[in-house]
């Protein structure tokens, strides 16, 4: 039977897989994603997601004929776009930046095989934050704690983070990072699940 690889480090990609019951193994591909990001000239956030999973998985698939699984996600404001914060007082700073304002998480997947990518997936999720008082954000900031630089958002939308929301267009799992239904239907198309 086809094993999948999943090509990233995140913890919830991880979670998602493992309460779906889907056989897996994790390989963090290595890519530098800060060089792709520079060298690319794009504007589409969710094109810059699918770039960083194909390098991903390409990269994972260098080393093995089974399924990888790429995956990414850029958050986009304004026309901006942004990264994970890299300390708590730039976490601070993004939520203040989105308070009050609906962003868009731009998810980006990619499976390859043998070298080549053989299944794309792109989804969007709009998510409006609500206008929390300085000190609510005080709080979360000292609550929430690794969560601030393991999400481009500063939060983490499935457990304390869902409090700075008034309203969600999206799909749940899209906002963790894995849109899980079309990676259910990969697999299975795949053979890495049961039809």
């Amino acid at each position: 039977m086809t094993r999948l690889i999943l090509a990233s480090g995140s913890q919830i990609r991880r979670k998602i897989l493992e309460n779906a019951k889907i056989p897996f193994a994790v390989k963090t591909s290595g890519v530098d994603e800060d060089a792709i990001k520079q060298a690319w000239t794009g504007t589409d956030p969710t094109e810059l997601a699918l770039l960083l999973a194909e390098a991903k998985a390409g990269a994972v698939s260098a080393e093995s004929d089974q399924l990888v699984l790429g995956a990414d996600q850029v958050l986009g404001l304004d026309g901006e776009m942004f990264d994970k914060a890299k300390s708590a007082g730039e976490a601070r700073d993004r939520l203040l930046h989105l308070r009050g304002k609906t962003h868009t998480l731009h998810c980006g997947l990619a499976a390859v095989r043998a070298g080549e990518v053989i299944w794309r997936h792109r989804q969007e999720s709009h998510l409006k934050v609500r206008d929390f008082s300085d000190d609510y954000l005080d709080h979360y900031l000292k609550a929430a704690g690794d969560v601030l630089t393991a999400s481009v958002g500063a939060y983490a939308y499935e457990e304390l983070g869902a409090q700075l929301f008034d309203a969600v267009d999206g799909d749940y799992y899209a906002i963790l990072g894995l849109p899980l239904l079309p990676v259910l239907d990969l697999l299975r198309q795949e053979g890495v699940l049961e039809r």
